[in-house]
């Protein structure tokens, strides 16, 4: 390992060990779920993040959801959704969690909060329901990846100014508006240096979540730096992309989501059936993939594998390998899976071998995908800093 990979990995590492990373999930369920065709006896895996697809998928009612996450406090947030979904009135749960802020949080929190949560995400909010409480800085301006949108608004209104053609841009009708708006007055006091070298440095990838693994998949089959990527994701999104809808954006842009742009589960009809027992199907773990197929007994028909896989590709390949044994010793018969990359293949599932009835057998040669569909959907993702999104079924 060269000292770079060793530093930033040691960098990566005491920012997601110690903190909640993602506030908000940064994947597309609309995508997710034209991708996975969830049925009402499928049994689903999804890496929790922020827990807001997790409800998403809820909402269309499969058998059970398991979300799962190695960083507990990302199941802490999980789990502080479902006590408000669970707990309180709809506005006061738009409020907090589509605002980002509520007063009287604290009274909320030890009232109707907390006797729902596990131990473990009763001491934690016990010192961070304050995230909640500050009429500055919203919730979504919280953890790293909030602290990192912050510092980008504090750039937008205080660097360069351009505060008025960002929100024009967030109003805009068409995308023909976006466009001009982002080409005239945007584009060129954006994209400084400052700017470039701070996306091409490993410290402010680790802040939202993108480990030197990732990074390299990206420059392996992207023209550019890492900046460059990261710019042109950026000039997807604002100039071929209706913004309207895309909550994804607007939340980071302005730290809080709107009635008519937000995610499913804060809108009130879905909140209603979430409250009327939908919820009650999600449950939640803190471990690894591996781990909790392993330690659970389970047939899982949908596996949900965000882009970690990316993270273990180099120096953790052998716990790849693991992992993916263990999914293919607890998929049913008809068991599919999604995933993302920061690059625009995961060649390294080339090199998986999984044990199957005795033999030794290429991953590659039990998955059939649907790149037809997958591409299709890429295409059309409000997230859009993936470089790649692949929908597979796993004959197990």
């Amino acid at each position: 390992m060269s000292l770079v990979d060793w530093v930033s990995g040691r960098v990566f590492n005491l920012v997601h060990r110690h903190n909640l990373v993602y506030n908000t999930c940064w994947e597309d369920p609309r995508l997710d779920r034209v991708a996975l065709n969830l049925r009402p006896d499928d049994i689903v895996l999804v890496i929790t993040s922020a827990g807001c697809n997790a409800v998403d998928y809820a909402l269309t009612e499969p058998r059970r959801i398991h979300a799962v996450d190695m960083n507990p406090r990302q199941n802490a947030l999980l789990e502080l959704k479902l006590a408000g979904i669970r707990n309180l009135d709809f506005d006061t749960f738009f409020t907090m969690f589509g605002k980002g802020r509520l007063v009287g949080i604290h009274r909320f929190y030890e009232e109707k909060l907390r006797g729902s949560l596990t131990e473990w995400s009763q001491k934690y909010w016990d010192r961070k329901i304050k995230f909640f409480d500050n009429r500055r800085r919203t919730f979504y301006f919280r953890g790293t990846s909030g602290a990192f949108a912050r510092m980008l608004n504090v750039y937008v209104d205080k660097v360069v100014r351009v505060r008025p053609w960002v929100n024009a841009i967030l109003e805009a009708e068409t995308v023909e508006d976006q466009r001009r708006i982002y080409e005239e007055h945007l584009r060129d006091r954006f994209w400084t240096r400052s700017v470039r070298f701070a996306m091409n440095r490993d410290t402010t990838l680790s802040m939202v979540g993108v480990p030197r693994a990732q990074r390299s998949q990206v420059e392996k089959h992207y023209d550019g730096r890492i900046s460059r990527f990261v710019q042109d994701c950026v000039e997807a999104v604002l100039t071929e992309l209706p913004i309207a809808d895309n909550y994804f954006w607007r939340v980071y842009m302005t730290g809080n989501y709107t009635r008519e742009c937000c995610p499913e589960y804060l809108k009130q009809d879905n909140f209603d059936r979430l409250k009327a027992g939908l919820a009650d199907r999600i449950s939640v773990h803190t471990d690894s993939v591996q781990g909790f197929l392993e330690k659970n007994n389970v047939p899982i028909s949908r596996f949900v594998l965000l882009d970690h896989m990316d993270w273990l590709s180099d120096k953790y390949f052998p716990l790849l390998e693991a992992e993916w044994q263990a999914i293919v010793n607890r998929a049913t018969a008809d068991a599919r899976v999604i995933w993302r990359s920061g690059g625009l293949q995961t060649d390294y599932l080339d090199r998986v071998r999984v044990e199957v009835d005795g033999h030794l057998r290429r991953l590659n040669e039990l998955l059939t995908y649907d790149r037809e569909l997958a591409d299709s959907l890429h295409k059309k993702c409000r997230v859009h800093t993936y470089g790649s999104f692949y929908i597979a079924d796993l004959a197990a």
